[in-house]
């Protein structure tokens, strides 16, 4: 098994000590906060509780697309194809 050289918190900071990667970081994060949005409003509208929407909210905080493309493989197909 592998170790990482450095943490986890020092490689975010190299991604975002450059202007370009900021940006992708920081766009990427706005993604993160519709998705977050649009899933907690359909989770609303589905009438699911927060406890449904609370994984998929942590996994898009950490993963960013993670969270979104779950919910969309969990989410019953007859709501999908109202999509």
């Amino acid at each position: 098994m592998s170790i990482a050289q450095q943490s986890l918190l020092s490689f975010g900071y190299q991604l975002i000590s450059s202007p370009d990667t900021a940006q992708v970081v920081f766009d990427l994060y706005i993604m993160a906060f519709l998705a977050m949005v649009w899933m907690y409003d359909d989770c609303k509208n589905l009438g699911k509780s927060n406890m449904y929407f609370l994984p998929f909210m942590l996994l898009t905080l950490v993963f960013v697309s993670i969270g979104p493309l779950l919910y969309l493989v969990l989410k019953p197909s007859a709501e999908l194809s109202k999509i």
